[in-house]
């Protein structure tokens, strides 16, 4: 019973610091963290463990799912270039020079345990970047950049996290003995996710029940990431390509009576998750603290801030010097970008390279690690330290340095939802351009109003009128012409995701 009033007031407590965050502007993850951190040292607090083995699965998958779900392919193609650095370069840069630091700092430390705590800290979090980012006017591929990055970056992060444990873990270790598995992995594992996608579709196609249905996409995605992993694939890739392929066929399948609430459940699932990892990790503090005499915790402290700055430091310079770099081979001619926005500035640069927030994934591989790992509770406390001062020096300063570069955007999501809803009102009225009904008068009369209105805040509902299978009609013909609109890549999903939205509230509303 104390364990459950313990969780009703955790969560009671989390809302209570999300909606403190948004009123200051600031990410919820930032006030999670530093109370993560203060329930680590309240006397009678709770003693909650985990099983390592679960930690991933637990916490990674879902929120996995949720980011890939939303990315747009479009977008990673356009920004191949700045994505991919940031998830490669930025990645291993980051890896490195933090392995390469705390080895020097603790020469006893084996030099792949050093490399799994840099894989650990290495990828930035997607949560604690976009609940300020999509805040402030940020330049719209600033914002398609970052997220992609944080969706990518937690795949390599990852992989070289689990291949440098598997390594400090065995007794001996050959490359050419591990690399054919490391390729097939790398490669069965995107398969293996577009496979279970294209399966699962017709597999769970015929539940029509809202609650069933969540329960059954949940169980899904623990499903497909525990067999990838049982068969010895990546389940990052696995879900990542498992998600992305899901978020290309199911709009068109899914009605709007079970899109509506599963959404809304996603979005709660993730955010219970990370109040979860915040406190969980920050349980495993206490414990830690009271094992170290005072010596090693100095020693252990003065590790994680060098830990810490290595991290803030080498993404600034990564970021800055890839930009200079580029600004410099455009100058000379060497490269003729697509667009004039696809040349990096110097304030974008400072944006991105200060967007370096970790969270959930760096608290789950921690916490994932096995217990008998050399250093992991400087590695747990390290983790801890890394996304506690990330979100608190970063987090809370990313606002108020956007509005003082005074970054412009041209909108184009605003721009693709405006051509886009022109074209699903145009589908509509074809649909009932035949129809000599009163109802189908009414309308083509509301339809044409809000096309000659040129309105690009509202939708294709309307109160006034009945709920009767003709509305019906038209909304599917919007919906596909939205449909057609993604698949030839004339909107991005952006913009499709929020007539999407416009477009299932107009179909609740129609089914009487």
């Amino acid at each position: 019973m104390q364990a459950f009033e313990w969780i009703i007031g955790l969560l009671l407590g989390a809302v209570l610091l999300s909606a403190l965050a948004r009123r200051l502007n600031v990410p919820y993850p930032t006030f999670l963290a530093l109370g993560g951190m203060l329930l680590a040292f309240v006397p009678s607090g709770p003693q909650w463990t985990l099983e390592p083995d679960l930690a991933l699965a637990l916490f990674v998958a879902p929120v996995l799912l949720d980011a890939a779900f939303d990315t747009s392919l479009r977008d990673l193609r356009n920004n191949w270039l700045p994505v991919s650095t940031l998830v490669l370069v930025a990645v291993g840069l980051t890896t490195a020079s933090v392995a390469v630091l705390v080895h020097w700092l603790l020469p006893d430390m084996p030099w792949a345990a050093a490399v799994a705590l840099g894989a650990i800290v290495a990828p930035p979090d997607a949560a604690a970047a976009t609940a300020i980012l999509r805040q402030v006017n940020l330049p719209h591929r600033l914002l398609k950049i970052l997220e992609g990055e944080s969706l990518l970056n937690d795949a390599s992060a990852l992989l070289v996290y689990r291949v440098a444990v598997g390594v400090a873990m065995a007794h001996h270790f050959r490359w050419s003995e591990h690399a054919p598995s490391i390729a097939f992995a790398l490669i069965g594992s995107l398969l293996a996710g577009y496979l279970c996608a294209r399966l699962w579709m017709p597999l769970t196609q015929r539940i029509t029940e809202a609650p069933s249905a969540i329960i059954t996409q949940f169980a899904g995605t623990f499903t497909v990431w525990i067999v990838a992993e049982h068969i010895g694939l990546s389940g990052i890739l696995t879900i990542v390509a498992y998600a992305i392929t899901l978020a290309r066929t199911s709009p068109a399948r899914m009605p709007a009576r079970l899109r509506v609430p599963t959404y809304a459940v996603w979005e709660t699932a993730v955010f219970v998750l990370n109040v979860l990892a915040f406190v969980l990790i920050g349980l495993q503090l206490r414990p830690i603290w009271e094992r170290l005499d005072d010596a090693v915790r100095l020693k252990y402290c003065l590790v994680a801030a060098a830990v810490l700055g290595i991290v803030i430091l080498t993404r600034i310079v990564w970021v800055m010097s890839y930009g200079a770099v580029l600004r410099l081979v455009i100058a000379r001619r060497l490269l003729h970008p697509k667009r004039p926005m696809t040349a990096p500035t110097i304030r974008g640069g400072i944006v991105v390279s200060w967007c370096g927030m970790r969270g959930i994934v760096t608290l789950a591989a921690a916490f994932a690690l096995p217990e008998d790992f050399p250093y992991r509770d400087l590695m747990l406390l390290t983790a801890f330290t890394v996304v506690l001062g990330s979100l608190v020096i970063q987090g809370l300063t990313l606002r108020p340095l956007i509005t003082a570069l005074r970054l412009r955007d041209e909108n184009p999501v605003a721009s693709e939802v405006a051509r886009a809803r022109a074209a699903a009102y145009r589908a509509a009225l074809d649909e009932i351009d035949g129809d000599p009904s009163e109802a189908a008068e009414l309308l083509r009369l509301e339809y044409r109003a809000l096309l000659l209105g040129a309105r690009d805040d509202g939708g294709l509902t309307s109160g006034e009128l009945p709920a009767d299978p003709l509305r019906r009609r038209a909304i599917r013909a919007a919906r596909q012409s939205l449909l057609n609109l993604r698949e030839s890549e004339e909107i991005g999903d952006d913009a499709f995701h929020q007539l999407e939205e416009e477009l299932d509230w107009a179909e609740l509303s129609a089914r009487g």
